[in-house]
Protein backbone atom coordinates (compact mmCIF):
# COMPACT_ATOMS: atom_id res chain seq x y z
CA UNK A 1 0.00 0.00 0.00
CA UNK A 2 1.62 3.16 -1.19
CA UNK A 3 2.33 5.84 1.61
CA UNK A 4 0.94 9.07 1.23
CA UNK A 5 1.68 12.58 3.42
CA UNK A 6 -1.56 14.83 3.06
CA UNK A 7 -0.60 18.80 4.03
CA UNK A 8 -4.41 20.80 3.96
CA UNK A 9 -5.33 24.41 4.84
CA UNK A 10 -7.89 26.69 3.97
CA UNK A 11 -7.57 30.34 4.15
CA UNK A 12 -10.70 32.66 4.89
CA UNK A 13 -8.83 35.95 4.78
CA UNK A 14 -10.30 37.66 8.12
CA UNK A 15 -14.07 37.34 6.52
CA UNK A 16 -16.47 34.58 7.22
CA UNK A 17 -17.97 35.69 4.06
CA UNK A 18 -14.97 35.24 1.86
CA UNK A 19 -13.40 35.10 -0.07
CA UNK A 20 -11.83 32.13 1.03
CA UNK A 21 -9.37 30.04 -0.97
CA UNK A 22 -8.24 26.11 -0.22
CA UNK A 23 -5.00 24.17 -1.18
CA UNK A 24 -3.85 20.63 -0.76
CA UNK A 25 -0.43 19.51 -1.08
CA UNK A 26 -0.52 15.74 -1.63
CA UNK A 27 3.45 13.65 -0.68
CA UNK A 28 3.80 10.56 -2.34
CA UNK A 29 7.05 7.94 -1.52
CA UNK A 30 7.72 6.21 -4.97
CA UNK A 31 9.06 3.08 -5.03
CA UNK A 32 12.65 4.58 -6.61
CA UNK A 33 12.16 6.24 -2.97
CA UNK A 34 12.44 9.60 -4.37
CA UNK A 35 9.31 12.09 -3.31
CA UNK A 36 6.40 13.29 -5.73
CA UNK A 37 4.43 16.12 -4.76
CA UNK A 38 1.18 17.23 -6.19
CA UNK A 39 -0.67 20.82 -5.27
CA UNK A 40 -4.16 21.24 -5.78
CA UNK A 41 -5.86 24.54 -5.19
CA UNK A 42 -9.80 25.07 -5.51
CA UNK A 43 -10.19 28.87 -6.01
CA UNK A 44 -11.73 31.14 -3.79
CA UNK A 45 -14.92 30.27 -2.27
CA UNK A 46 -17.83 31.88 -0.49
CA UNK A 47 -17.53 30.00 3.00
CA UNK A 48 -17.00 29.97 6.38
CA UNK A 49 -13.58 28.64 7.38
CA UNK A 50 -14.87 25.31 8.96
CA UNK A 51 -16.10 24.45 5.08
CA UNK A 52 -13.10 25.61 3.55
CA UNK A 53 -10.77 23.36 5.74
CA UNK A 54 -13.37 20.19 5.30
CA UNK A 55 -13.07 20.99 1.33
CA UNK A 56 -9.29 20.96 1.16
CA UNK A 57 -9.43 17.37 2.71
CA UNK A 58 -12.16 16.57 -0.02
CA UNK A 59 -9.98 17.43 -2.42
CA UNK A 60 -6.80 15.48 -1.11
CA UNK A 61 -9.10 12.34 -1.22
CA UNK A 62 -10.93 12.56 -4.21
CA UNK A 63 -7.61 12.50 -5.73
CA UNK A 64 -6.17 9.27 -4.53
CA UNK A 65 -6.69 6.72 -7.19
CA UNK A 66 -5.96 3.87 -5.00
CA UNK A 67 -6.24 2.82 -1.51
CA UNK A 68 -3.27 4.33 0.36
CA UNK A 69 -2.10 4.61 3.77
CA UNK A 70 -2.68 8.32 4.52
CA UNK A 71 -1.25 10.78 7.18
CA UNK A 72 -2.94 14.51 7.00
CA UNK A 73 -1.50 17.13 8.96
CA UNK A 74 -3.61 19.85 9.21
CA UNK A 75 -3.87 23.52 11.70
CA UNK A 76 -7.77 22.96 11.31
CA UNK A 77 -8.70 21.63 14.84
CA UNK A 78 -12.08 21.20 13.84
CA UNK A 79 -11.07 18.70 10.95
CA UNK A 80 -8.84 16.72 13.35
CA UNK A 81 -10.48 16.70 16.76
CA UNK A 82 -13.52 15.30 15.23
CA UNK A 83 -11.52 12.01 14.16
CA UNK A 84 -9.03 11.81 16.96
CA UNK A 85 -11.84 12.32 19.66
CA UNK A 86 -14.52 10.02 18.11
CA UNK A 87 -16.87 13.31 17.32
CA UNK A 88 -17.62 11.70 13.99
CA UNK A 89 -18.46 8.75 15.36
CA UNK A 90 -21.13 9.81 17.76
CA UNK A 91 -22.25 11.93 15.70
CA UNK A 92 -23.05 9.19 13.21
CA UNK A 93 -24.83 7.37 15.98
CA UNK A 94 -27.34 10.30 17.45
CA UNK A 95 -28.49 10.85 13.43
CA UNK A 96 -25.91 13.61 12.91
CA UNK A 97 -26.83 15.42 15.75
CA UNK A 98 -24.56 16.94 18.95
CA UNK A 99 -25.50 17.99 22.32
CA UNK A 100 -28.79 18.96 22.87
CA UNK A 101 -30.36 17.70 20.05
CA UNK A 102 -28.70 20.35 17.48
CA UNK A 103 -27.63 19.27 13.99
CA UNK A 104 -24.27 18.89 13.16
CA UNK A 105 -23.26 21.59 10.53
CA UNK A 106 -21.26 20.72 7.39
CA UNK A 107 -22.90 17.46 7.20
CA UNK A 108 -22.75 17.42 3.24
CA UNK A 109 -18.54 17.90 3.46
CA UNK A 110 -18.73 15.10 6.40
CA UNK A 111 -20.22 12.82 4.48
CA UNK A 112 -18.34 13.04 1.10
CA UNK A 113 -15.41 13.71 3.13
CA UNK A 114 -15.83 10.12 4.86
CA UNK A 115 -16.86 8.58 0.92
CA UNK A 116 -13.51 9.87 -0.21
CA UNK A 117 -11.60 8.54 2.78
CA UNK A 118 -13.40 4.92 2.75
CA UNK A 119 -10.51 2.76 0.60
CA UNK A 120 -7.69 4.46 3.22
CA UNK A 121 -5.76 3.91 5.71
CA UNK A 122 -5.55 7.57 7.62
CA UNK A 123 -4.31 9.32 10.32
CA UNK A 124 -5.28 12.85 11.23
CA UNK A 125 -2.66 15.34 12.98
CA UNK A 126 -2.67 18.84 14.44
CA UNK A 127 0.11 21.03 13.09
CA UNK A 128 -0.13 23.94 16.03
CA UNK A 129 0.40 27.11 14.07
CA UNK A 130 2.84 25.62 11.30
CA UNK A 131 6.51 25.09 13.35
CA UNK A 132 8.24 22.01 11.63
CA UNK A 133 5.71 21.53 8.74
CA UNK A 134 7.05 23.26 5.62
CA UNK A 135 4.85 21.92 3.41
CA UNK A 136 1.91 23.00 5.52
CA UNK A 137 3.46 26.22 4.97
CA UNK A 138 3.38 25.44 1.04
CA UNK A 139 -0.69 24.93 1.48
CA UNK A 140 -1.47 28.05 3.37
CA UNK A 141 0.68 29.84 0.23
CA UNK A 142 -1.84 27.54 -2.10
CA UNK A 143 -5.13 28.62 -0.13
CA UNK A 144 -3.79 32.28 -0.09
CA UNK A 145 -3.26 32.05 -3.88
CA UNK A 146 -6.51 30.39 -4.55
CA UNK A 147 -7.79 33.21 -2.30
CA UNK A 148 -6.90 35.93 -4.36
CA UNK A 149 -7.17 33.83 -7.56
CA UNK A 150 -10.13 34.97 -9.60
CA UNK A 151 -12.44 31.84 -10.06
CA UNK A 152 -15.42 32.63 -7.53
CA UNK A 153 -17.60 29.59 -6.77
CA UNK A 154 -20.49 30.17 -4.10
CA UNK A 155 -20.64 26.99 -1.62
CA UNK A 156 -23.68 25.32 -2.14
CA UNK A 157 -23.92 25.24 1.89
CA UNK A 158 -24.00 28.54 3.27
CA UNK A 159 -27.40 29.74 4.53
CA UNK A 160 -28.90 32.49 3.57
Amino acid sequence: MMKVTMYTDGAARGNPDGPGGYGTVLSCIMKDGTEHLREYSGGYVRTTNNRMELMAAIVGFEALTKPCEVEVYSDSQYLVKAFNEHWLEGWMKKGWKRGKNEPVKNVDLWKRLLLAMEPHKVQFFWVKGHAGHPQNERCDELATTAADGAVLMVDEGLED
